[in-house]
């Protein structure tokens, strides 16, 4: 992360992900070997994860890890400090002519941009369990509540069989079909959102677990596609902050107390 190469590389992916090598390669003043081997660390590191699509190979923005960073090291104490210095410092950097409408309109809204890709959002984080523990966690209700907002999970677990997210407040978070199921490694279910007005309108999602065991853990990739074009983030954003209390609950037998997560929670 300190070197500013692949720092624009991470920025590139977070403006347009699912990017080609060649892609990549032509935004960066230097050759493809080189983009190659900045990728590889990227990679290695978790920041970036791939997917193959026939001849090609798409790599992707994986904000988890960096998630867990901000949750194991700042505090809520410390977090309104960081934001507001973080925010400062953009402001002063960028060039005013540069601020599109859309920046404006997130930035009063609360909300910071999210520009990736149209239809693919993946993410991959490793956690230290079995596949079965790993299956038990997402797929029971009680166990799902407690990294996820607060939000549970209804379901008899069979395939074409309903699925439904809700929170125990009332509020219908989504439902959807379970269109694959291979227990403890993979399932994939459709998802209609159901919080607000503004994510209703969006249609008829796909979400996709899959788990595979590496050594004494496992790699959890969750990947969320067949989104519409310019989709609302409110559909994809949380899942990093999702699967960082996943993995901090198998892990360490607790739950994230950041500010994000107790807001959650408690809505």
């Amino acid at each position: 992360m300190a070197d500013p190469t692949r720092r624009s590389l991470l920025d590139e992916l977070f403006e347009l992900d699912g990017q080609t090598l060649g892609q990549l390669e032509q935004r960066l003043p230097m050759t493809r070997f080189g983009v190659m081997k900045h990728l590889k660390v990227l990679e290695e590191a978790g920041l970036v994860t791939t997917r193959k699509r026939g001849r090609e190979k798409l790599h992707f923005l994986n904000p988890v890890p960096i998630r867990l960073v901000h949750d194991r090291w700042v505090s809520k104490y410390a977090e309104p400090w960081a934001a507001t210095l973080s925010g400062l410092k953009q402001r002063i950097e960028e060039e005013p002519e540069m601020t599109t409408q859309a920046e404006i309109d997130a930035q009063s809204s609360g909300k910071r941009p999210w520009t990736a890709g149209p239809t693919d959002k993946v993410f991959e984080v490793y956690i230290k369990t079995t596949p079965e523990r790993l299956w038990k966690a997402i797929t029971d209700d009680e166990t799902r509540r407690k990294y996820s907002f607060g939000v549970g999970v209804r379901s008899d677990w069979t395939l074409g069989a309903s699925i439904e997210t809700y929170h125990p407040s009332g509020i219908a978070i989504g439902e959807g079909e379970i269109l694959e199921l291979e227990p403890p490694l993979r399932l994939v279910h459709s998802f209609t959102a159901g919080w607000s007005e503004d994510v209703k309108s969006e249609g008829t999602s796909r979400v996709t677990w899959e788990i595979e065991p590496v050594g004494d853990s496992c790699r959890l990739t969750l990947t969320h596609d067949q989104l519409r074009e310019s989709a609302n983030s409110e559909l994809y954003g949380g899942w990093p902050m999702i699967l960082s209390g996943l993995k901090t609950l198998l892990e360490t037998g607790e739950t994230l107390t950041t500010p994000g997560s107790l807001r959650y929670a408690q809505a």
